[in-house]
């Protein structure tokens, strides 16, 4: 399985970016799927899950209500919206997969295949 992140940059407190994650070689379908970011010299951290089915999902308190994950296992992809950014966001974000049939999985070892990274800068 390969997993293309794609859609960071650099963006001032306050604004909007969508990542996107592609998946190829596999389909996502039946498969939790996460995100997870990693700030310079901070250790890999969980950020949002959704469960196989698509109809859970769950965050990390810090982006509660601000982050929006989401996925269209049609086109093989899996969203993550970032509204009200702070600089404290800014990192480098992972998308990965998880088990097949999995709900909700926190644990970074949970995940199977990750993707290469996009990075998101968040200006103050």
């Amino acid at each position: 399985v390969q997993l293309q992140a794609s859609g960071g940059g650099l963006v001032q407190a306050g604004g909007s970016l969508r990542l996107s994650c592609a998946a190829s070689g596999r389909t996502i379908s039946g498969y939790g799927m996460g995100w997870f970011r990693q700030a310079p010299r901070k250790e890999r951290e969980f950020v949002a899950t959704i469960s196989f089915s698509g109809d859970t999902t769950y965050y990390v308190n810090s982006v509660k209500g601000r982050f929006t994950i989401s996925r269209d296992n049609a086109k093989n992809t899996v969203y993550l919206q970032m509204n009200s950014l702070k600089a404290e966001d800014t990192a480098v974000y992972y998308c990965a997969t998880g088990p097949r049939g999995a709900g909700i999985i926190t644990l970074l070892k949970s995940y199977d295949y990750w993707g290469q990274g996009t990075e998101v800068t968040v200006s103050s």
